[in-house]
């Protein structure tokens, strides 16, 4: 077993910044191509802004891959892992190497090539002799230099075919006891971390970028060891048009004017100080995945929410007043966090409502917290997702994933955390229904999952798999359920205690499940003979001890909900005082067996396929579309073509993919017409649903 030792920084704000190791990891199998696998696969190299300066080009590097007889399913996309012992099965990173601690990063945003101009200066953990593998994606590479005097030049390999799902390894040769190096590069414009927005798509008629990294797209931005397991410093210089303003995952130093000495070659002298031209300047002195490394760049606003909170937003005055009123309560909801979780860690907790564009419902991006513009429901149910986000502060970024094979860890306790929170701020009946919607959805996983059970576990075996392909709610909900189930065996009091002093123990490191395993029986004796951890961790579908919610609004839901079948549609009186989250529960629990007049004469009664609420009006376009209610497809298409939130997309274009071949046909047509709107990760995800349904 070979082991790295990471290490943050050498900063004095980085001393809660343990030391940690990182176990190797082993396995590899093999994958089919499809549509995605050939996107992926093009790097691209696009010009750069400097035509003086001579490139280097980079040798091939071969490499002789494993294969295994295994054969996956053609849905999923698999990759061949590097000849070596990775620390990740997602990322190239030798665990025999010292990894980065600390970039110094400074990008020329090119809206008109859709392109970063970018150099980055790497400071590692410990000095290095040789090679050293860095993980890319369809960047191009100019250049790799020592940072002495004489600044030589360091020997680069880039991978000559890249994987489609890790992207193309980049080797340095480092010389003797080598401390740190600088690297210029440029990203493409298929980078699959990043969103150029052209001024018609956006509300302001000005450009607009944004990044989003996770789980693995951080390498289509920088060089870097793109795994969890390695956390990361930063500093970022963002060189954008004067009209534009920059915000980051990171504390805001200053906005000011270019300066040559800035960019260390990552790009012209006459580029960067151009007039018209503004550097936004930013920090980030705690150490952080690098799938946490966020920006947006646009003509952004911003309303003040508390004294440690901000809404920023593209859109106009409009959309800036509804987000402030959406989450006016959102510095009361970090002081729940606080006195439930420990201090929080990051400073400020702002958010920036992105673009309809955007691929989630949140990103856990700290210090800014990415949301989409569908959380705004006007009722304040949007604040259940920045509740989930504000969890993620203590479980997922102060305590992350080792690797995407433990997910688990940032997504099953945040979701328990987030719903502790929900508690407190909105009452036990809204958890409750909270708790009603995860379970149904991990139910409903079982079905998605019913060929391939392997990622129905906790603790899946991803070697090869990109983990976009089979992102899901199982390591949210089934990762939910195993907290709770250890909460009701131990007792809140008993589990609260153990939580705090797992979070203290082991903030701003990256672990494994088999660390979380022994840290749990250390501290709740004998636990390992009242629940059953393996049949949890490693088991697949839904175990024994997992527990359906109970509460009277609950019950009263599913109950309506079952008489449906027999044509009973609930009256004015019984829905009175239902919300948006009321109605997604009813509609999780409608029979999918159900006839096309049923199905309209509910809309025609509650107009739910009109709902502003899309969690309502998706639930309810998934159910209308099996039934062959042709009534609906403007409707569906509207909503593909004005969201690009992957919640939506996936169920909507599966329903579609799965039914005839009209079907099939519109959802093609769709995608084809709506495609460019959509994220780069979206976009690959809706591409891999028609592949496989034809």
């Amino acid at each position: 077993m070979i082991s790295l030792i990471t290490l943050c920084s050498s900063n004095k704000a980085l001393q809660e910044c343990k030391w940690h190791r990182i176990s190797s990891w082993v396995g590899h199998r093999e994958r089919p191509s499809d549509l995605r696998s050939e996107a992926k696969a093009r790097a691209l190299s696009p010009a750069r802004p400097n035509p003086d300066r001579k490139a280097q080009t980079p040798p091939r590097l071969d490499r002789t891959l494993p294969r295994s007889p295994e054969s996956p399913p053609p849905s999923l996309r698999r990759s061949q892992p590097p000849a070596m012992a990775p620390v990740d099965p997602h990322s190239y990173t030798d665990g025999a190497h010292p990894v980065t601690a600390h970039a110094s990063l400074a990008f020329y945003l090119d809206f008109s090539a859709s392109a970063i101009h970018a150099s980055a200066l790497v400071t590692l953990s410990a000095p290095h002799s040789g090679d050293l593998l860095l993980d890319t994606r369809a960047l191009a590479v100019h250049s790799a230099s020592t940072t002495t005097e004489a600044a030589d030049p360091i020997p680069l390999a880039l991978a000559a075919d890249a994987d489609p799902v890790l992207g193309s390894a980049l080797t340095l040769t480092l010389p003797p006891d080598t401390s740190s190096f600088l690297l210029t590069f440029s990203t493409s414009p298929d980078a699959s971390a990043l969103q150029w927005l052209s001024p018609p798509q956006t509300a302001s008629g000005l450009p607009f970028v944004f990044s989003q990294c996770q789980s693995i797209h951080a390498r289509s931005i920088f060089p870097c060891h793109d795994t969890p397991a390695a956390r990361i410093t930063y500093s970022l210089l963002l060189n954008v048009p004067a009209r534009l303003s920059a915000v980051a995952a990171a504390r805001h130093v200053a906005r000011r004017d270019p300066v040559s000495s800035d960019h260390r070659g990552a790009c012209d002298d006459a580029l960067w100080c151009a007039p018209g031209r503004i550097v936004e300047e930013f920090q980030m002195a705690q150490c952080v995945p690098p799938y946490l490394f966020a920006f947006a760049a646009g003509a952004i606003g911003s309303r003040d929410l508390g004294p440690r909170t901000r809404v920023y937003a593209e859109g106009g005055d409009t959309l800036l007043d509804d987000a402030a009123r959406e989450f006016a309560g959102v510095e009361d909801m970090v002081k729940v966090g606080e006195s439930l979780f420990g201090p929080y860690d990051w400073e400020r907790f702002d958010l920036l409502v992105l673009p309809p564009s955007f691929p989630y419902g949140g990103m856990e991006n700290p210090r800014m917290v990415f949301l989409t513009p569908t959380v705004i429901k006007g009722d304040a149910a949007g604040a259940q997702v920045v509740a989930h986000e504000l969890a993620h502060s203590w479980t997922g970024n102060l305590i992350t994933n080792k690797t995407n094979e433990d997910f688990w860890l940032n997504e099953g306790f945040t979701t328990y955390a987030e719903r502790r929170i929900v508690e407190v701020v909105q009452g036990e009946e809204r958890a409750a229904l909270n708790m009603g919607i995860g379970w149904r959805g991990l139910n409903r996983m079982m079905e998605r999952f019913k060929d391939n059970m392997e990622f129905t576990k906790l603790k899946p075996k991803m070697a090869g798999i990109d983990p976009d392909d089979v992102y899901s709610e199982v390591p949210y909900e089934k990762g939910f359920q195993f907290l709770w189930r250890i909460e009701r065996q131990i007792g809140r009091p008993a589990f609260d205690e153990f939580l705090k002093k797992y979070i203290a123990t082991f903030k701003f490191q990256s672990i494994d499940t088999e660390t979380f395993l022994e840290f749990l029986k250390a501290n709740v004796p004998g636990i390992e003979n009242q629940v059953d951890l393996d049949v949890w961790i490693e088991g697949t579908g839904i175990p024994p001890d997992a527990m359906e919610p109970d509460s009277a609004t609950y019950r009263k839901i599913c109950t309506l909900a079952a008489e449906f079948k027999s044509g009973k549609i609930p009256s004015e009186d019984e829905v009175a005082d239902w919300s948006g989250q009321e109605w997604e529960l009813y509609l999780e629990n409608l029979s999918t067996d159900v006839e096309a007049s049923q199905v309209t004469a509910l809309d025609e009664r509650y107009k739910l396929s009109e709902s502003r609420d899309y969690e309502v009006k998706v639930a309810f376009l998934q159910l209308a579309i099996p039934t062959g209610c042709r009534c609906y497809f403007n409707e569906v298409e509207k909503c593909l073509k004005q969201v690009g939130r992957m919640k939506y997309l996936r169920p909507l274009y599966s329903s579609l993919a799965k039914c005839s071949e009209e079907e099939k046909m519109l959802a093609k047509r769709i995608f084809s017409e709506a495609h460019e709107f959509y994220h780069p990760i979206a976009r690959s995800v809706a591409e891999s649903i028609l592949s496989k349904h034809g």
